[in-house]
């Protein structure tokens, strides 16, 4: 069995799976809780200056579900902890002698002067902790009093309070990115000037779910009044991958470190950001959902996949996928699949063809020779793969790879067409130029 011990900048932990700074490990009976069911390390709920923060009583999170009511995507507006700096302090401190071979990761937000990053970091070292997080992302509530995405906005920032907590720490620094910008790698950048060892991305989007049908409000709403919150689930996932892999193929920023953070909530979505380049990932929604055993599943699958392609460690998966993350410039014009229907599994449900239709190229069937039925007509047939995404038949249609230049309808060779998008004929402004 491959082995999902895990070394990330020095910490070392039993597998991948870290509890990402949040409401489930907001104290030590949470962090426990966890340990005993087998999460690898934990990072502790983000610690700030006393007083301590106020949060509101009242709703602090909103739902996006699916059809089945599956949660899909996950809103809250709750801060950093809203307990005592030395109650935190104090409950860490005993977390870490109880669970020496789990990583403790104390997460940190404080304001944008030095004299509190060299009073607050010992202080917090001193816990035994294993590292610091600095949150940069937090997009509501902190950013108003200058702290969480307020940082992580502005590149110069976050090198500076890296700089800081760098300056006053001797454990390793990571510093949490947030996806509220239009470019991941110039903060990813800073936090690699600053001397960080590491980055955690993605922290959560801005967002506002829904509004209230009868009241017309935005919902939720504390006492009539609402805010926009941070958005995260399942629904970031793919906004999270791409902003790993642009640090983790980028020459800038491929060698630092990375603790992968957005969605994860299966072993398949572990393996996504680690071939992408994540060392750790981090949990927080499906655990909320789902609770804490869900990391025996994520340990099992995990193991069962590595042991499959003949892995021996979770580092020999690390960045495996990032050589085939490029540009659409560098992409091959000359490559053709073609979309294929298995008539044994197709149900004649009709998706792929309105879809076609519909939408894009009336390249499929709805009758043949008076039966209804589906089928693909390879000479309007363009590759697209919205026909597979559409099918409700796992594995009905799939995509079909052709010989490079080969004909659909005849099988004979032809023209190649060109790599270069600027010489390309379908090239919109190829005659302007």
């Amino acid at each position: 069995m491959a082995s999902l011990q895990t070394n990330f900048i020095g910490i070392t932990s039993p597998n991948p799976f870290w509890l990402a700074s949040g409401p489930p490990t907001d104290k030590d009976y949470n962090v426990n809780r966890a340990f005993e069911a087998g999460w690898g390390g934990v990072v502790w709920k983000t610690l700030g200056e006393d007083p301590h923060i106020v949060n509101v009583n009242g709703p602090r999170y909103a739902v996006l579900h699916g059809n089945d009511r599956q949660v899909i995507g996950f809103n809250n507006i709750e801060l950093i902890t809203d307990r005592p700096l030395p109650t935190n302090l104090k409950e860490m401190r005993q977390v870490k002698r109880d669970w020496p071979d789990r990583p403790i990761i104390a997460s940190v937000m404080l304001p944008m002067n030095e004299e509190s990053w060299a009073k607050y970091v010992p202080m917090i070292e001193d816990t035994g902790a294993d590292g610091f997080e600095l949150n940069f992302g937090c997009p509501h509530g902190m950013s108003e009093r200058g702290m969480g995405a307020a940082v992580g906005q502005v590149p110069e920032y976050v090198q500076m309070a890296a700089e800081w907590c760098k300056k006053y720490a001797s454990i390793p620094v990571i510093v949490k990115l947030t996806p509220n910008i239009t470019n991941i790698l110039y903060p990813a950048m800073a936090a690699k000037a600053g001397g960080a060892d590491a980055v955690s991305l993605i922290n959560t989007i801005n967002s506002i779910m829904r509004v209230d049908y009868d009241s017309l409000t935005m919902y939720p709403t504390t006492d009539g009044m609402g805010t926009h919150g941070g958005y995260c689930g399942e629904a970031v996932k793919p906004i999270a991958l791409n902003m790993v892999a642009e640090i983790a193929r980028t020459a800038d920023t491929r060698d630092i470190p990375i603790s992968g953070i957005g969605g994860v909530t299966t072993w398949r979505d572990a393996v996504d950001f680690m071939a992408l380049g994540a060392t750790t990932v981090q949990v927080c929604t499906a655990a909320m959902v789902h609770g804490f055993k869900i990391v025996a599943g994520l340990i099992d699958g995990l193991n069962d996949f590595l042991d499959e392609k003949g892995m021996t460690s979770v580092h020999d998966l690390v960045g495996r996928a990032v050589p085939s993350v490029t540009d659409w410039k560098y992409l091959n014009l000359n490559y053709i699949e073609k979309a294929y229907i298995e008539q044994d599994l197709c149900i004649k449900c009709g998706k792929c063809h309105i879809a076609c239709e519909d939408t894009s190229h009336q390249a499929i069937t709805s009758t043949v020779d008076g039966e209804r039925k589906f089928v693909v007509k390879d000479e309007e047939c363009v590759g697209c793969n919205l026909c597979v995404g559409v099918c409700p038949i796992e594995d009905c249609i799939t995509m079909k790879q052709l010989t490079e230049g080969e004909d659909p309808r005849t099988g004979q060779a032809v023209n190649p067409e060109p790599a270069d998008w600027t010489t390309h004929p379908n090239n919109p402004l190829k005659e302007k130029a």
